[in-house]
């Protein structure tokens, strides 16, 4: 039996259990480290297929490393399993309808990728089993995706030394590489602190906090001029100080997001902003506390590593779909508020006979094409993912797949309606497919993998990777 036709095999001979497990963790969405239902379910699958689980890596709750095998290549998994807050939304139901409601939900898929993942780990596992390849294969149980960017505090910590490369993937609206690098972004929280008085009688007395935010803001809004264009620069304000306009505010805090598609520019600009925080403090009599929040990487891209993927997906073919799947995916697209469709995104970046191709798909309601891919030439996405972060610590690559209605946004009650749904394990199951394939592929052909590492040394060269995150923070949990 070929290397493909095992992974297949395997992947429908634990179909039942990886569908049981994407659907359990759907009904019991978690956030931010507390994600103890999936994560325990994860490590009960990999236990149960003779893994070795090393659980509360570095430090981080439901983090965990599970391993199988000995020796060069080391072929890692990258799994994701947290939700998002407040979207909770029954299953395959096409209007806004919560299970709960304010309660989490699966918005962005991970209860498909951290057990696609899986999937994929086991079925390199059982290659290595059975003696048709060799070397390590290892799952790497991340949690905190959404909000604290886990992956970023393993990467500063070792998690991912000694790996040769890393695979994983993501639920989307269609079928491809992931086309590009990110931005890598920073968090912070600002705390101004005044001090109080009677606003009409003894103004003289008080220390606006609340001044200083805003005059903060102000100072923000003119250092946007003077950054890179493709800078983003965010901000909320989170507290007020009250709601009192006759009572001097005593204090007042602002979450910042700061976001670049250059790791090296990000220092320089988080570093203008804290400035212009504690101007704002000095010219108003106040103090600021600043605490960094979170912090990752832009993505590096490694054609090498993509164009393997690219091969995999192909000779794997796209799913089949039911005519019940095909309409609830319509019912879904029905339901959509979207400006740009994912054809016309795509099309931009491809040349004229591509784009007609592409286009042939407009109007449906599940794309079931395997989008273009030119090495090389990938937009960055104005998007961030700590995936970054492993992306400098060792050859990266991911896939997506269509587990939701065609132009679906991520982070919607759309994506988490589709999560429970025959398209989406179908995804699920094609892009476990997709991984496991490639990293078979590199374990039993040594210039693939070579070709993967010349690439990634040549990136990384001039530029070594410098964790965003300072070396005393710790995550807020």
């Amino acid at each position: 039996m070929d290397i493909q036709s095992a992974v297949l095999q395997s992947i429908a001979a634990h179909a039942g259990a990886y569908t049981a497990a994407s659907d359990a963790i759907w009904d019991h969405p978690e956030i931010n480290f507390h994600e103890d239902f999936a994560s325990g379910t994860l490590i009960r699958l990999l236990r149960e297929n003779s893994f070795s689980v090393e659980t509360g890596l570095c430090g981080l709750p439901n983090a965990f490393r599970a391993q199988y095998g000995s020796g060069r290549p080391v072929i890692a998994y990258l799994g994701e399993f947290d939700a998002l807050s407040t979207l909770s939304q029954k299953a395959g139901c096409a209007v806004r309808e919560p299970v709960e409601s304010g309660a989490p939900g699966h918005g962005c898929g991970h209860n498909l990728l951290g057990v696609g993942a899986l999937a994929a780990a086991v079925a390199v596992k059982e290659l290595i089993e059975s003696g048709a390849v060799q070397g390590t294969v290892v799952y790497l149980g991340c949690p905190a995706e959404e909000t604290a960017s886990a992956k970023a505090f393993l990467a500063r910590d070792g998690a991912f030394a000694g790996i040769d490369a890393m695979l994983t993937w993501h639920p989307w609206d269609y079928n491809g590489i992931w086309p590009g690098g990110s931005l890598a972004n920073v968090k912070m929280l600002f705390r101004f602190h005044g001090q109080s008085a009677h606003a009409a009688s003894s103004p003289h007395l008080g220390r606006s906090a609340l001044d200083a935010l805003e005059l903060m803001n102000v100072g923000v809004q003119f250092l946007r001029e003077h950054v890179p264009d493709d800078t983003r620069i965010h901000y909320a304000v989170t507290d007020a100080g009250g709601a009192s306009p006759n009572v001097v505010q005593n204090r007042a805090e602002a979450v910042y997001l700061v976001r670049s598609p250059r790791l090296g520019d990000l220092a320089d600009i988080r570093a203008r902003v804290e400035d212009c925080a504690r101007g704002a403090a000095l010219m108003t009599g106040t103090s600021v506390e600043i605490e960094f929040v979170k912090g990752c990487s832009n993505l590096l891209a490694n054609s090498a590593l993509d164009e393997a993927l690219l091969e995999s997906m192909r000779s794997i073919g796209v799913p089949s779909y039911t005519q019940e799947e095909l309409a609830l995916a319509a019912s879904l697209h029905a339901a959509l508020e979207s400006p740009e469709t994912t054809l016309a995104r795509l099309s931009r970046r491809c040349d004229s006979r591509t784009r007609e191709a592409l286009l042939a798909y407009q109007g449906e309601a599940l794309y079931t094409f395997i989008a273009p891919y030119t090495p090389g030439d990938a937009p960055v996405i104005p998007v961030s993912t700590d995936v970054g972060d492993a992306s400098w610590c060792a050859p990266t690559g991911q896939v997506s797949a269509a587990a939701w209605a065609a132009d679906t946004p991520a982070h919607s009650w759309q994506a988490v309606a589709m999560g429970k749904s025959g398209v989406a394990h179908k995804a699920m199951r094609f892009a476990a497919a997709t991984i496991a394939l490639t990293g078979a592929r590199m374990m039993a052909e040594p210039e693939l993998l070579a070709r993967v590492s010349a690439e990634f040394a040549g990136r990384i060269a001039s530029e070594p990777y410098r964790c965003p995150i300072p070396a005393d923070v710790v995550p807020r949990l």
